[in-house]
């Protein structure tokens, strides 16, 4: 009888993470996973079930794995210091440096055309939480007087979200590190 490999699966999600992120889910095969996860096909398939699965689970730790950024609009004690911080942090991101430029959950996006309803709804969800995230701070911003109460701060908590996939995407094709930063000093303005 065979002995099973040992490994830590936080470890291997990550790699899987890095290889669907820079690939995308369709062009990621399995021996490019199976590689970069050092893992046996046998060890994939009992570990994670199917190729799928291992993409759901990539996306569940790249959550865990980002929350950090996300905590800073949480715990923010300033609305546009919050925010600004936030972005700042995610221009260093998006443009890449220890992982891919980009994102995973925009990438996901971009190429959700999938039927499978969990995935498409783990997209939205994540989507709905950045977008929440903003709102509820721009709230804060509203009750301490730091953001005007004529703001309408659902329309704003939604263009930042969606500021936040666009730099994503940019980062990909352009990487203008300036032109990102001239467009969140622009949106700071409005706020």
């Amino acid at each position: 009888m065979g002995r099973y490999k040992e490994f830590d699966k936080e470890a291997v999600l990550h790699k899987a993470m890095l290889v669907f992120w820079k690939k995308g889910y369709e062009a990621a095969s399995i021996p490019d996973l199976l590689e970069a996860m050092d893992l046996s096909r046998s060890s994939l398939y009992e570990t994670f079930g199917d190729k799928q699965t291992l993409y759901i689970e990539a996306i569940n730790w790249y959550k865990k794995w980002r929350q950090a950024k996300r905590d800073i609009l949480v715990n923010a004690t300033s609305a546009k210091s919050g925010i600004r911080q936030y972005f700042e942090i995610h221009i260093d991101s998006a443009l890449g440096g220890e992982s891919p430029k980009g994102c995973l959950i925009t990438n996901a996006a971009v190429g959700m055309d999938s039927p499978d309803e969990q995935l498409n709804a783990l997209i939205r969800e994540r989507f709905d939480e950045l977008e929440k995230s903003f709102y509820e701070l721009l709230r804060k911003g509203q009750e301490t007087g730091e953001i005007m109460p004529e703001k309408d701060i659902k329309t704003l908590s939604y263009l930042l979200s969606n500021l936040n996939h666009s730099i994503n995407i940019v980062a990909k094709v352009q990487g203008d590190r300036s032109k990102m930063q001239q467009m969140i000093d622009t949106v700071m303005e409005m706020l």
